[in-house]
């Protein structure tokens, strides 16, 4: 008995002892203290548990306890290195608090539980160098134009030198040593504010009569090709200038093809509006090597699909180092947080309430976003291992051959059977859009369309012959019942519903330039040679798969 009361009695002592321990370590070695004892203000600093509480999105973050001048009326505050003051935004941090553009844990008081490090937490903390990609929370940018496109914009812009009256981004709208300049609008959130299209007009009507100051140095007249480059320039202007370039490059890469974002896009893969607010809980991260964070799990998955994913259909696209980091940040921005009325910005409006496009609607962009990455971004097609060949959609061959109306009909039903989809749908492309896409294929080859054919069908040939010949000759390639292989499918009722019959016969006579389509007109060695009337057997042939799909 004596001996159980002294083990009471270590035991409760140790006890004591821990919660002791505990009591000290809390009120004076939590990291948020040792921070706070570093700070400098005009004032002393008090020592105590901070937060930025937000009732109306359910938020209380305490991340300002260790970054204190991020907190309301103490932005003055120095000592440690975290002890910056937030950089100049959009929204004020106290107003907003910060897990809602952050992301991580708001209510810890330890640096890994608030960054969302701990196993188990859904929504880890946005690395800092894809802060950006935390707007896309509340924003969604609208119509932004493929990279290249925005590339050019943005050289135009700085060709013009329109920062000598203007500040973007923190850059610009300053007198200048030589005497130029002027503190003009700051430009930064233009395209989610709006700005006046007779913005050039007003301008050559000030800058004419102007004898001396800016309005004499600093502007000129924009021929009308720069004229519409500021204009994408400005449109795209969002006071997140790196995001807008992530967006672009995935309006690049042909994802759309496959994924929807915002109920626009393929029904190939995944969804990814809300690619962003994944668990990385779910994901199996071995991928990503030691470092294994949700951000490096995707750069792997953008490099190698397959090497991931096991089973993965998505092909390998050859992409730069920027690219995937650009696609990485773009993954991460596709969040959807459920907000009040009054907090949902224009431009989320605009796109989910009124079906305004998130991308631009010219022709180079739709094809960047909807087809390059299945026709490579040249529209030369592509091959992937273990995956029939993507053809060559801006082959000069093809388009001399096919009217706009058959490209149309492609586009609009796809091809059954095959991974084209039929993009004439809620998810698809408007007519207009479709258009769009044709005259940017006939750019790329510089094929205008044919003139109508007078005779869409001629051929009366034998079709048991033709049998004999596609089977011997043509098989290998398109499959003997017409299902596609190393060729295209043939027997597809898009196609042949499209296709005239000098269409297939020239396609058949001359073949493909830079494809595995040889002319069977022409002398060869190694396969046989048809005569025409061979070749038009082999047309009627392929005709029967009209009645018998």
């Amino acid at each position: 008995m004596r001996a159980n009361k002294y083990l009471l009695l270590i035991s409760s002592l140790g006890v004591l002892a821990l919660l002791m321990l505990a009591a000290v370590q809390e009120n004076f070695f939590t990291e948020w203290r040792q921070i706070q004892a570093t700070a400098r203000a005009e004032a002393p600093v008090p020592q105590q548990l901070r937060q930025v509480v937000v009732p109306v999105l359910g938020s209380s973050d305490r991340c300002v306890s260790c970054h204190v001048s991020m907190a309301p009326g103490e932005q003055g505050v120095i000592g440690h290195k975290v002890l910056l003051a937030h950089k100049s935004v959009v929204h004020d941090p106290s107003d907003w608090g910060c897990t809602i553009c952050h992301s991580g844990q708001g209510r810890a008081t330890t640096k890994a539980d608030a960054h969302g490090e701990v196993h188990f937490w859904p929504e880890p903390m946005i690395p800092a160098r894809f802060s950006y990609a935390g707007c896309g929370t509340c924003h969604t940018p609208l119509g932004v134009p493929e990279s290249e496109q925005l590339r050019t914009a943005n050289a135009v812009f700085e060709r013009l030198d329109c920062r000598t009256c203007h500040r973007v981004d923190g850059v610009g709208g300053t007198l200048r040593p030589d005497g130029r300049g002027m503190e003009g609008p700051d430009l930064s959130r233009i395209g989610v504010a709006g700005y006046d299209q007779g913005w050039y007009a007003r301008h050559l009507a000030r800058s004419g009569p102007a004898a001396t100051g800016a309005w004499r140095d600093g502007f000129r007249a924009i021929a009308p090709a720069d004229l519409s480059q500021v204009d994408v320039y400005l449109r795209t202007r969002v006071a997140a200038p790196s995001l807008v370039e992530a967006k672009a490059a995935f309006f690049s890469a042909g994802c759309l093809g496959c994924h929807k974002v915002s109920g626009v896009g393929g029904d190939e893969g995944p969804d990814l509006s809300r690619a962003g607010e994944k668990d990385p809980g779910q994901v199996n991260l071995a991928a990503a090597g030691k470092d294994a964070r949700f951000e490096h799990w995707l750069a792997e998955h953008f490099r190698s699909p397959a090497a991931v994913v096991a089973n993965s259909q998505m092909p390998n696209v050859p992409l730069s180092e920027a690219e995937i980091e650009r696609l990485t940040m773009y993954t991460l921005s596709l969040r959807r947080r459920v907000l009040p009325d009054k907090f949902v910005p224009r431009d989320r409006l605009r796109s989910l309430r009124f079906g305004e496009r998130e991308f631009a609607t010219d022709g180079a962009t739709l094809f960047g976003a909807f087809c390059a990455g299945c026709h490579g971004a040249d529209g030369q097609g592509r091959r992937a291992p273990g995956m029939a060949a993507f053809p060559s959609i801006a082959n000069p061959d093809l388009l001399a051959r096919v009217s706009d109306d058959f490209l149309l009909a492609t586009i609009r039903k796809g091809r059954p059977g095959r991974r084209m989809p039929a993009w004439a749908s809620d998810a698809g492309l408007k007519p207009a859009e479709m258009r769009a896409v044709i005259a940017h294929l006939r750019g790329l080859a510089r094929s205008p369309a044919p003139p109508p054919d007078p005779r869409p069908r001629w051929i009366a040939a034998d079709a048991q012959a033709g049998s004999q010949i596609f089977h011997a000759t043509c098989a290998g390639c398109h499959g003997d019942k017409g299902q596609g292989g190393e060729g295209p499918a043939l027997n597809n009722a898009v196609l042949l519903g499209s296709a005239t019959d000098s269409y297939l016969f020239a396609t058949i006579a001359n073949g493909r330039r830079g494809t595995t389509m040889d002319g069977f007109s022409a002398p060869s060695v190694v396969r046989r040679t048809l005569t025409p009337a061979e070749i038009e057997a082999v047309v009627a042939y392929i005709r029967t798969w009209e009645k018998k799909p």
